[in-house]
């Protein structure tokens, strides 16, 4: 199956459940499971955790399912920040058990490219690379840590051994700067 064709079958079943099709939901879990399910993983390092975050995760998308835009967002996109944001608020509850780096991660399901390489191979992250570019190198690497690569804020801060404060500001400008380039 083609990008595009693959995006468009999942804005259609997008658009199903948002209409609250209950077959929908089991359609959208079929293609997407393992990918987010390698989210939650990379983030928790723990399969109980991940597999309990997942379920919360499609919970989740089946409640604001009428929220998702295919004009802002690809579905695999939206998917994947729902089951990130999700995955650390788990983490925050249960605090940080060690991370594995994303090389162990070969034991998962789905061999395919993860939502992120599939995202980096379309035109939105072809331009998103490029807007990501015109970035500083501390910023670029505090916004690929923290949304690429799972980590907390408090996580970076002790890693990169500055302030809390001083890299939520950082990434906060840097997305700022980034939704400028991605809108001209």
């Amino acid at each position: 199956m083609q990008p595009d064709q693959g995006r468009l079958a999942l804005v259609a079943l997008m658009d199903r459940l948002a209409t609250g099709e209950q077959d929908a939901l089991g359609d959208l879990y079929q293609r997407t499971s393992a990918k987010l399910f390698g989210i939650c993983l990379r983030i928790l390092n723990d399969r109980d955790e991940a597999e309990d975050v997942l379920q919360d995760v499609y919970l989740t998308i089946w409640r604001r399912a009428d929220r998702f835009d295919a004009a802002r967002a690809s579905p695999i996109t939206w998917l994947a920040t729902i089951a990130r944001n999700r995955s650390i608020d788990r983490l925050r509850q249960i605090g940080r058990r060690g991370e594995r780096p994303v090389e162990d991660m070969d034991d998962l399901a789905d061999a395919g490219p993860n939502p992120f390489e599939a995202l980096a191979e379309s035109d939105d992250g072809r331009r998103l690379a490029e807007c990501l570019g015109t970035l500083d190198e501390r910023t670029r690497g505090s916004i690929i840590a923290a949304f690429y690569g799972g980590s907390t804020y408090d996580a970076l801060a002790e890693r990169l051994s500055v302030p809390l404060g001083t890299i939520k500001s950082r990434i906060r400008r840097g997305l700022m700067k980034l939704k400028g380039c991605l809108s001209q």
